[in-house]
């Protein structure tokens, strides 16, 4: 490959054995996307993965943009059934 540029190659280069941060794989409306957590609960669209060919046009879908969800692994815990003493 070659690479012309005017900046030095320490910062063109800067970066490039890091890997890129834990992603979640979400499906919201029958939308399979991967997700990089911001939040709990919150998350900025990395790709779309699985999708009707309607979807990659529409706004709401598109790369770089926040979505909610709620993440599978975190279920609210209920409170037993002896905490409601009277």
């Amino acid at each position: 490959m070659t690479l012309y540029t005017a900046m030095p190659l320490e910062l063109v280069l800067d970066g490039i054995q890091n890997e890129p941060g834990p992603f979640v794989e979400v499906t919201i409306q029958g939308v399979t996307m991967q997700l990089q957590p911001v939040a709990p609960g919150i998350g900025r669209i990395v790709r779309l993965l699985a999708a009707p060919l309607s979807c990659y046009l529409l706004p709401e879908y598109l790369p770089g943009r926040t979505i909610c969800f709620h993440p599978t692994s975190e279920l609210p815990l209920m409170p037993e059934r002896s905490d409601f003493t009277m």
